[in-house]
């Protein structure tokens, strides 16, 4: 790559060897965990938060558990000022929690922040002014000395204010851009500002050593953080803090190597949020303890409601590969990989393991409130079946049923095969469109109205072959009622097997989307209907279906009207209908009425009677616990013997049997 010449190693190391970290090979404690959200991670923000926004995610923070929160720069803007009162002015501080605010060692500066602190239960008053070589240089034009009298005049201006100013203080100093600088004189300028504060054991002062910009390997880090570790003046009365930056994508090292250093505090953000390439991720650095059998003192177990505030309130995204919080990071998509997960499960059960020790994954998704069926073994075109679930999910709001995705994953890889290309997110869900939404070529629901009457009756107008019927049916749902009114219409038996529903949200419309599964001669047939009403978009799933039966396929011609009005009446008025009163309905003689039933349906009245009533009587053995004689008794037989030989002859087993089988 050309111009490499250009750059230079523009850290230094202590003046003496520091690696007695290098001994060390865990963190035995966490550090004091200080958020820096509110401040660094809105400022890096294309848009910031509102004061609204602010007090919701201060109010995360607590309820992550995080007792040191920096809040603001009050002297930056009017919002960042307001804050911090209104933080203070309405009692939202719990009482084990500290504030902190920003300020440049500037004393108009300064003396905003103190106004904006007034009051406060205990806040953080930390101050930071520019120590490196570059910045002396070509910033400050000033020499070492007058650098150093600048970090001083601010710590004694903060020493005096602290004093006049109402509140419970504690002070922080942060030489900034601190590795680019000399590091025995980053130590001399914070050794200066401690003998102004000089902090005893119940008034500690705070160092901060951040990273502003990342230029050195984490041994570094490491090394220089010791070097003060051993040098620090009044050391037992002082917490070493750590800011660490992400420019090298060694944030998270920076922080560890740190803490093995010598470090009692780090500061960062949620996910990593901050200037340039952001903080240090506090969830990371916290979870990576947890998972080494350590409690970091920070609740990240519900990481989906922390990834839907974040997301909000910042407009940001979490990178689905984001360590313990990201949608793919517990996903498997090889084959090989699944394999070992399954078995790693399978092995916890039977040894019944205390520890855990499963492939592939570092800790129990669980815990940070994970599913396997969907977040960890996944599929795609890797595995030979389609990770397909993801992007209709991540992109559409389209989450398939488990039963589901095997068969749409197979769908998408087989037109991927035969295009050979990549599918885009959009081609993807034109292909489900197209097979799942939109394929409705033989029939039609054109409407549907509902009542109640011992069950649903649903009376349904549908469009086939050119000709629109009236169909009614009875269940004990609306999408049974109807269903059962396709399978008298079609004469056609199919077990609704599946069936799921959830919220979709697109833009400002809010729709609902339900899939429907049914299983006819052993195979499974899957529709999904997209509506703002939950009950046509089922009805529109199970028309979808339905539709890809081949016996449906195969009616080219509709129903007979005449006949199919007759059925509807037996089959709405199942419990006492005689022919009698169908003769009387219709206006036929009985004679002509048994004959013409008999050339239309191929079956008798007293068939078509049995055969409604026994549906009638397997639905209610199948979803209620009703004895068998109230069942007899409101299907219309007051006989249960005569209805058990009845069910009996039709199904090869009693309903008793019917009800026990799995």
């Amino acid at each position: 790559m050309k111009n490499f010449e250009k750059y230079e190693r523009s850290y230094f190391m202590p003046p003496v060897e520091c690696y007695d970290w290098v001994k060390k090979d865990y963190i035995e404690k966490p550090p004091i965990w200080c958020s820096v959200d509110l401040r660094d991670g809105n400022q890096a923000l294309i848009e910031p938060m509102s004061l609204e926004e602010k007090v919701e995610f201060f109010k995360l923070l607590v309820k992550v558990g995080f007792k040191e929160i920096e809040v603001g720069f009050p002297a930056a803007s009017e919002t960042e000022f307001r804050f911090m009162r209104t933080l203070i002015e309405k009692n939202l501080i719990p009482d084990d929690v500290t504030v902190q605010v920003l300020t440049q060692a500037r004393e108009h500066i300064i003396k905003r922040t103190f106004e904006a602190v007034k009051g406060a239960p205990h806040a953080v008053i930390h101050v930071y002014n520019s120590t490196s070589v570059a910045q002396r240089e070509q910033v400050f034009r000033k020499n070492k000395e007058q650098v150093k009298q600048i970090a001083i005049d601010g710590a004694k201006l903060l020493k005096e204010l602290a004093e006049e100013t109402d509140g419970n203080f504690t002070f922080e100093y942060s030489p900034e851009s601190f590795p680019g600088t000399e590091v025995d004189y980053a130590l001399e300028v914070c050794n200066a500002v401690l003998d102004v504060w000089k902090p005893t054991p119940k008034k500690k002062a705070i160092i901060n050593l951040p990273t502003t910009v990342q230029i050195a390997m984490p041994h570094v880090f490491a090394s220089q953080v010791e070097y003060f570790d051993k040098n620090l003046l009044y050391r037992d009365n002082v917490i070493i803090s750590l800011h660490p930056h992400n420019d090298r994508g060694c944030g998270i090292s920076d922080a560890e190597l740190g803490v093995l250093a010598g470090a009692d505090r780090i500061e960062g953000t949620l996910f990593g949020n901050g200037e340039r390439t952001g903080n240090v991720d506090i969830i990371t650095l916290a979870m990576n303890m947890f998972a080494h059998g350590i409690d970091p003192k920070l609740d990240f177990a519900d990481m989906s409601e922390i990834c839907e505030v974040y997301e909000r309130l910042t407009r940001m995204q979490v990178s689905p590969r984001q360590p313990y919080a990201g949608e793919l990071v517990f996903t498997a998509f090889s084959g090989s990989h699944q394999d070992a997960i399954a078995k790693g499960m399978t092995w916890r059960e039977e040894k019944e393991c205390g520890k855990w020790t499963v492939p592939y994954l570092p800790i129990d998704p669980q815990d940070v409130g994970r599913r396997y069926d969907s977040d960890v073994i996944r599929i795609n075109s890797q595995s030979g079946k389609g990770g397909v679930n993801y992007i209709l999910k991540q992109s559409f709001g389209i989450s398939l049923p488990e039963k589901m995705r095997e068969e749409v994953g197979y769908l998408v890889k087989d037109v991927s095969d035969k295009a050979h290309k990549e599918l885009t997110a959009d081609w993807v869900y034109h292909i489900f469109e197209d097979n799942y939404i939109n394929a409705k070529s033989i029939f039609t629901i054109d409407s549907c109205h509902f009542q109640q009457e011992d069950g649903i009756v649903s009376d349904a107008v549908i469009t086939h072959a050119g000709d629109k019927r009236n169909i009614t049916g009875i269940g004990n749902g609306r999408l049974d009622a109807v269903s059962n009114a396709l399978k008298h219409y079609f004469d056609i038996e199919y077990e609704l097997a599946f069936y799921e529903e959830h919220s979709l949200t697109t833009g400002s419309s809010s729709k609902a989307v339900a899939y429907v599964g049914i299983v006819s001669k052993e195979k499974t047939y899957w529709g999904v209907g997209i509506d703002a009403d939950i009950i046509k978009a089922s009805i529109a799933a199970l028309e979808v279906s339905v539709n890809k039966l081949e016996e449906v396929q195969e009616r080219s011609v509709s129903k007979d009207a005449r006949i199919l009005d007759i059925t509807n009446y037996i089959y709405a008025n199942y419990k006492t209908v005689t022919l009698d009163d169908l003769a009387e309905r219709f206006f036929l003689s009985k004679p002509y009425l048994s004959k013409y039933i008999k050339e239309k349906s191929g079956m008798t009245f007293g068939d078509i009677l049995k055969k409604v009533r026994m549906k009638k009587a397997k639905a209610m053995l199948k979803s209620s616990n009703v004895t068998v004689e109230s069942i007899a008794e409101s299907i219309g037989y007051q006989n249960v013997e005569h209805f058990n030989r009845i069910f009996k002859k039709m199904y090869d087993m009693t309903p008793v049997q019917y009800r026990n089988r799995k």
